[in-house]
């Protein structure tokens, strides 16, 4: 497998990453086991967070005899300096390392929530003392708002971004990703197969492969799956007109009822969890329908506080019809719910 210069970190990752989302369903032993597969087949670079349930101490299993010769990437929500720090922490001891080769600020959707990081007592300063001593070797961060993401880009405070990109959400190219290369900006791919909305591997990574620096980090949660990619690897090939007329017959399918989960939609003042109900069709896809239920129960009761007053409506850029879709969401996870 080829190596990726990851920016100005100047890390060498392989070209295919791992995402650390769905290992969460798997037994422990079992999921130890796909990651050290992953590795074993050449993937030096492991991206998670510490809300992924076990996936860092998972992977802190897997990899602690090889520590020397992965990447290791993990995340917090946490805007201020003390929760930060305790974050740090704890995803130390669950990785079993001493120190964090990426160390991302989880989805910075909002200026706000960017100002909140760079406050005198916000999250970076937890970041930079981690950093004096050793325990964090680069910053990053993850975010679904293009706006923002730019924005972020644009303090010169981070060496690499996390974005999703696949060939139904591709307008990162326009800006983001440009304004990422001019400050030398690592580039990671998240959401390859669109968060599972999208079938087939072979046009996911055939399109993703015409972007040599950007880093697309798939779940796996089967060896099948790992070869199937990486076999898309070992003989890449370009788009055939095929692949492409196939791509727009399923940009057009999905039209634009689908959430990207760019959050303009919140804050909801009934306290709907409108982005987290949104997702569950994906979710579903991709997880043990007992995990999708579990992780998204809190959210899918929210959806009995919308009351219709069309807020959400009037500030989704993709004009979707939010208070009809996560009723339908609803339907979906009750059906699923009333297996168990």
């Amino acid at each position: 497998m080829k190596s990726i210069r990851l920016g100005k970190t100047e890390l060498q990752v392989s070209e295919l990453g791992f995402g650390g989302i769905p290992i969460i369903p798997l037994g422990f032993e079992e999921g130890v086991a796909i990651v050290r597969y992953c590795f074993d087949k050449g993937i030096n670079f492991f991206d998670t967070a510490n809300m992924y349930a076990d996936s860092e101490k998972k992977i802190g299993a897997a990899l602690g005899s090889v520590r020397d010769k992965v990447i290791i990437a993990t995340k917090t929500l946490k805007r201020d300096a003390e929760g930060t720090a305790a974050h740090i922490a704890r995803s130390l001891d669950n990785l079993q390392t001493d120190y964090l080769d990426l160390f991302q600020f989880h989805n910075i959707a909002t200026d706000e929530e960017l100002k909140q990081v760079l406050a005198p007592d916000g999250a970076m300063k937890a970041v930079r003392e981690a950093m004096a001593v050793g325990k964090i070797k680069h910053i990053g961060f993850s975010s679904h708002n293009i706006d923002t993401a730019v924005r972020v880009c644009q303090t010169g405070l981070f060496s690499t971004i996390q974005f999703p990109f696949n060939f139904i959400e591709k307008e990162p190219l326009d800006e983001l990703f440009q304004v990422a290369r001019e400050f030398d900006m690592g580039i990671i791919a998240m959401k390859p197969l669109g968060g599972g909305l999208l079938e087939s591997a072979a046009l996911c990574f055939k399109y993703l492969q015409q972007y040599p620096d950007i880093v697309p980090i798939p779940g796996i949660s089967t060896r099948e799956e790992l070869d199937e990619i990486l076999a898309l690897y070992e003989s890449p090939q370009s788009l055939s007109q095929v692949d492409k007329d196939e791509i727009e017959r399923i940009r057009t399918d999905l039209g634009k009822d689908f959430c990207h989960r760019c959050r303009y939609c919140l804050p909801c003042e009934q306290e709907v969890q409108i982005s987290d109900v949104m997702i569950f069709r994906s979710m579903a896809a991709r997880l043990a329908p007992n995990v999708a239920v579990a992780l998204s129960k809190g959210a899918m009761e929210s959806v009995d506080n919308c009351t219709d007053c069309e807020e959400c409506l009037a500030k989704c850029p993709y004009n979707l019809a939010i208070p009809e879709i996560i009723r339908e969401q609803r339907k979906n996870f009750d059906q699923i719910a009333s297996q168990f």
